[in-house]
């Protein structure tokens, strides 16, 4: 019988990161090209750490304006 192994990816295209944050592609794009969210280049795409998708979001829910929603 054949086993299916589920690998964690390694690293997230944009499109990736969009649908796991619930933005656009486009908003991804913009917090990439404005140093908001890391990313490095492979060939021609950009890749994002999955560590660097909990940094933007742990970022993101430190905020004061986030604090004062949640409170």
């Amino acid at each position: 019988m054949e086993r299916k192994v589920m690998l964690a990816p390694r690293w997230y295209t944009m499109a990736q990161v969009a649908e796991l944050l619930g933005y656009s592609v486009a908003k991804v794009k913009t917090l990439v090209y404005s140093g908001e969210l890391r990313s490095l280049k492979d060939g021609g795409n950009r890749r994002i750490l999955p560590q660097w998708v909990d940094e933007y979001v742990e970022r993101k829910a430190a905020e004061p304006e986030a604090l004062e929603l949640v409170g």
